[in-house]
């Protein structure tokens, strides 16, 4: 198995929370012989043949997985994975390590964690009701519902929504990393983010290129909530939650750092800048001191995701995560003209990489025959994907508990590819 690295974080202009897309991890930076991609394309033909003429999966071996996630997590330091795959074959969840260092807790389908940027996903549906309901158009100008948004008369809801508004991102300011790291427990308001934001020039005009920002879904947050006339948390609980029966979400009150029991403790070594921006980088002297236990990842469980709002402040489990995935991607939260809008709305991010698309709060990743929504979500402490492919009913979540390695990779993106070799036929593994 080829193992294919994240590129530094500087390069990706990482986030607190979630990176738009898996960028240039298909395309670029792949390497391996000749040998291993001849075996692999050997292994996904017979694996398909085992799951049906006209399945796009494998049959999924449950101890390989096993064994995958396993010598994953030693790889790359990781107290603790969950692997939860559901698909016609039937639900597999996998765990590796512990939910709390220093204590044997293996993770379970129901142990709390921060997903992070998935909440994207909640945020955009929540947005995406209220067009259905006719409260507000996607073409509307974000200045008919919010006022001092530079540019607002010119950047639109849909722009918002695909990362396409030029507002630079609040969590690419320095003070931000810096609270992680020194005042991890306070309570931030949407509207200090907006000023961190509003501080800075614009990146490019309205619709002119796609950036990643959590400006952008913070604007929407707010948005949500004066239409409803609500905090987005109780939206996000009828409207969302409740009727799906995910009992174990929520998006926390903003004076809380606190996590429901049974939740996962998140590491990350080093500075909270070191993941969101490179700096200071890791040395190889630190990852030497780690793996002869001499130097320890330190707890980021306690930083209060006020700062994330409805960028990046849900906390779920593995379960919950699974059922909404594939709620949201096989048409059980829209009706079919707005499910439509939303499946139709993902953009190829760079027009030199066509595997990595950007829409409604959605990525796309598409290699081969193979289309799968999903997002991915990285915060101190901890790191997720979560996708649903629903030409083979395919659902998975993936969490760690330590957001980045040692050797610059993000732990669930690594996985997940590993996952993707492991379960379709056609792998995207060169």
């Amino acid at each position: 198995m080829t193992v294919l690295r994240v590129d530094q974080p500087t390069r990706r202009r990482a986030t607190v929370v979630m990176i738009a897309a898996v960028v240039t991890l298909l395309g670029a930076g792949c390497t391996g012989d000749a040998d291993k991609t001849s075996a692999s394309t050997s292994t996904a033909a017979t694996g398909a043949a085992d799951a049906g003429a006209l399945s796009g999966l494998k049959t999924i071996d449950e101890a390989a997985l096993q064994a995958m996630v396993d010598e994953t997590a030693k790889e790359l330091l990781v107290p603790g994975y969950m692997l939860l795959v559901r698909s016609p074959q039937g639900e597999v969840a996998v765990a590796s390590g512990t939910t709390t260092s220093g204590e044997r807790i293996p993770p379970t389908p129901d142990t709390h964690f921060r997903i992070a940027s998935v909440t994207k996903t909640m945020t955009s549906a929540a947005t995406l009701l209220l067009a259905q309901d006719e409260k507000l158009r996607l073409d509307d100008p974000v200045s008919q519902y919010l006022t001092g948004v530079p540019n607002g008369d010119n950047i639109t809801i849909a722009q918002l929504l695909e990362m396409r508004s030029g507002l630079y991102s609040f969590t690419d300011a320095p003070v931000v990393s810096d609270s992680l790291d020194d005042d991890p427990t306070r309570v931030w308001s949407p509207q200090e983010l907006l000023d961190i934001a509003f501080e800075r020039p614009a990146n490019f005009a309205p619709g002119a290129e796609y950036e990643y920002s959590n400006t952008n879904y913070v604007l929407l947050g707010l948005i949500v909530e004066k239409l409803e006339g609500r905090p987005l948390a109780a939206v996000f609980e009828d409207r969302l939650f409740q009727p799906l029966g995910m009992k174990d979400t929520a998006l926390p009150p903003a004076s809380t750092n606190q996590m429901p029991e049974p939740f996962a403790h998140g590491y990350l070594y080093g500075s909270a800048s070191t993941m969101m921006y490179g700096t200071p980088p890791y040395t190889p002297l630190m990852e030497v001191d780690a793996r002869a236990g001499t130097l320890q990842p330190r707890d980021f469980s306690d930083v209060n995701h006020s700062f994330a709002f409805a960028a990046g402040a849900v906390v779920s489990t593995a379960a919950d995560l699974a059922t909404w995935m594939k709620a949201l991607g096989s048409g059980k939260v829209f009706n079919a003209e707005y499910q439509r809008i939303w499946e139709e709305s993902p953009k190829i991010i760079e027009p030199d990489n066509p595997y990595n698309w950007y829409g409604y709060g959605i990525d796309q990743l598409r290699w081969k025959p193979n289309i799968i929504d999903l997002h991915g979500g990285q915060t101190p402490g901890y790191n997720t994907e979560a996708a649903y492919d629903p030409t083979n009913d395919l659902t998975f979540v993936i969490w760690s508990n330590l957001t980045m390695s040692l050797d610059n990779q993000f732990t669930a993106q690594v996985l997940m590819l590993k996952v993707l070799d492991a379960v379709y036929a056609q792998s995207p593994l060169p």
